[in-house]
């Protein structure tokens, strides 16, 4: 029994070997990781609204993010659309919160 303590003992009482750079090399490597899982492709999805949001023109059909359909009637300099839901009823909104643009037709079909 004693033959196992005086080993254990010995063991604690050495240091690690290992190379210094391994934690840098690691903390490298998680990074990356990160980026490219994780920033990278929400940067691409930020792009692409961006872009999605400045091709909106009169006529457009679009989606919005809380779930209305409707045509863009007017386009505003600051940043708000006039979408017509229907002949009677017409709503002002933030350019951001178009979530998509639908085909033509889209509303005749519904």
């Amino acid at each position: 029994m004693s033959l196992f303590v005086s080993d254990a003992y010995a063991a604690a009482g050495a240091p690690a070997q290992g190379s210094p750079y391994s934690l840098v090399i690691m903390l490298v490597v998680f990074g990356l990781i990160f980026y490219f899982m994780i920033l990278r492709p929400q940067q691409k999805r930020a792009k692409d609204h961006k872009k999605l949001m400045d091709s909106i023109s009169k006529g457009d059909e679009v989606l919005t993010t809380g779930g209305l359909i409707g045509r863009v009637t007017k386009v505003s300099e600051t940043g708000y659309i006039a979408i017509e839901l229907n002949e009677n009823n017409e709503v002002m909104i933030k350019r951001d919160f178009v979530a998509a643009v639908l085909p033509k037709g889209t509303m005749k079909a519904l």
